[in-house]
């Protein structure tokens, strides 16, 4: 591990390149360019907005349901980049490391991490909803750069499997859509996990993204209070992806020039 990790490090200045490469194309010969990062998901709250609650009446924890589910797309809508980005990071880069030797876990890593930019950018949007709705940041917003990381965590490591996986089966990059629209809908963003039943509500926390949104949003608001068995249980399932995810990359990646 440490002779991996250290290679990792040496390789540092080609993580950055290819950061910023997946940051550049990204706005590449766009109209609007950056303002992506606040359309997607900014055009999601106003849909579920409209239909969930304007016509479902669904509950959002006395908080106004735009910042509610704007809160928890912010994060979404970064995972679900990063894991389709991630996942066909490696088919898409094929010309590259056929070519020269690096870390092959550099390619989907550099997905991951140039979504950080469009994140960046989303938040800030937040910040101006909570003024206009009237409700004061509090100190606990400073936990939003401290749950990036096991946010970050669970995109690469999912990331990693896919991008592996893809490799060898092409069809994965049909599968990727299928899978995040069914992770959207098993996660608490368009409702409040108040109103899962206890009895359920750890077996819902094996998705690891339950824990993680109801710290995002426990961050927002003083005396909102976050549930530590939720959040306790997500940290773990993250933290079991993000090995098995290095483990199964490594494990695969030295085929990976022959089979793409």
């Amino acid at each position: 591990m440490s002779e991996y990790l250290g290679e990792i490090w040496q390789y540092r200045e080609l993580f950055y390149f290819l950061i910023w490469r997946d940051v550049k194309v990204r706005y590449k010969q766009t109209i609007l360019g950056a303002a992506w990062a606040v359309i997607q998901p900014f055009c999601t709250m106003v849909v579920f907005t409209l239909f969930f609650r304007k016509m479902a009446n669904m509950p959002s924890d006395g908080i106004p349901y735009p910042i509610f589910t704007y809160s928890a797309l912010i994060p979404w809508t970064y995972l679900s980049q990063a894991i389709t980005n991630s996942g066909n990071s490696l088919v898409a880069s094929s010309n590259l490391f056929t070519k020269v030797y690096f870390p092959r876990v550099a390619i989907p890593a550099s997905s991951a991490f140039s979504g950080l930019v469009d994140f960046a950018i989303a938040g800030s949007v937040l910040l101006v909803m909570m003024v206009y709705y009237d409700f004061a940041p509090s100190w606990s917003l400073l936990m939003w750069p401290v749950l990036l990381v096991p946010l970050v965590m669970l995109a690469l490591g999912v990331g990693m499997i896919f991008a592996a996986l893809n490799v060898k089966y092409r069809d994965v990059r049909y599968a990727l859509p299928f899978v995040t629209q069914i992770w959207l809908f098993t996660t608490p963003i368009i409702y409040p996990t108040s109103i899962i039943p206890e009895r359920f509500r750890t077996l819902l926390a094996l998705n690891p993204l339950v824990g993680l949104i109801d710290a995002f949003r426990a961050s927002l608001f003083t005396g909102r209070v976050l549930d530590w068995q939720l959040f306790t249980i997500s940290i773990v399932m993250t933290t079991v992806i993000f090995v098995a995810g290095n483990i199964y990359f490594r494990k695969v990646e030295r085929v990976f020039a022959d089979i793409v």
